[in-house]
């Protein structure tokens, strides 16, 4: 009988050889369901419809400019929630009786689908690019909040109390012990809240939108042109995965004494 430990370590190759079997294995499944004609194209694109689609869309320009919006986009509402989020977070982690106004009402709001908010927004900003970039804000902000009081609950009281004990007031036990030891989980946070982004791209650009990645899927679904969804799809599960690896390689550059993020 084989004896597998829990959590055992793994050398980095093998893990990446494991990864990259993973997603051969679900390129081999899709293109042998596709290709044998099991599944109907307009239900599910060859691999090489997908393909054509993209060589098409890079030659006529639509894909880096699609592309180029939707990071922009995405980038400008995860920053302002970011900004605003993690020092309310801070504070909410930090002092119970913020904690007391803030937790609830974020604990409600969070759990309001974000699509529901569209038509309210083109009212409050109207259809331009600051509507799409509150979907992103609206979608990431609130849970952000959350996360990162969690985070600053996270820390020790004992670490808080031995500052208190060699002389900290409550400012130099909140900027020079708090926030320094939330740091490494602050940081994988924030990995998790830019994958929450990426999924509400499609929700923001049904507001008007003309442009982006998600109005590429949105509009050729509406022709039931399934080799252009899924090449949408793909696409933007390849950002996000590449944006999750960047945090994943900042936290262990940033923080080398934290253990995972593979």
């Amino acid at each position: 009988m084989i004896k597998i430990k829990i959590r055992k370590a793994v050398k980095k190759k093998k893990y990446i050889f494991l990864a990259a079997m993973a997603f051969l294995a679900v390129f081999l499944i899709w293109w042998a369901v596709s290709g044998t004609g099991a599944v109907k194209e307009i239900f599910l694109p060859k691999p090489s419809s997908v393909l054509q689609y993209y060589v098409g869309a890079i030659q006529d320009g639509s894909l880096w400019e699609n592309t180029r919006i939707s990071v922009i986009r995405i980038t400008l509402g995860f920053l302002i929630a970011v900004v605003l989020g993690i020092p309310v977070g801070i504070l909410a982690g930090t002092f119970k009786k913020i904690e007391a106004v803030i937790r609830p009402l974020c604990e409600f709001i969070r759990y309001m689908p974000v699509p529901a908010f569209v038509p309210l927004i083109m009212v409050w900003v109207g259809i331009g690019e600051s509507a799409k970039v509150t979907v992103i804000f609206i979608g990431t902000f609130f849970q952000l909040v959350l996360m990162v009081a969690d985070d600053a609950m996270a820390v020790p009281d004992d670490l808080i109390n031995a500052g208190y004990t060699l002389g900290a007031d409550t400012k130099k036990a909140v900027f020079r012990i708090m926030i320094p030891a939330m740091l490494p989980r602050l940081m994988e946070t924030l990995r998790m809240m830019i994958g929450w982004a990426w999924t509400y791209l499609v929700s923001a650009e049904l507001v008007a939108a003309n442009t982006g990645l998600g109005y590429t899927i949105l509009k050729s679904q509406r022709f039931l042109k399934t080799d252009a969804i899924f090449g949408g799809i793909l696409l933007i599960g390849l950002l996000g995965l590449i944006t999750d690896r960047i945090f994943a390689f900042l936290n262990k550059k940033l923080f080398p004494w934290v253990e995972g993020g593979k």
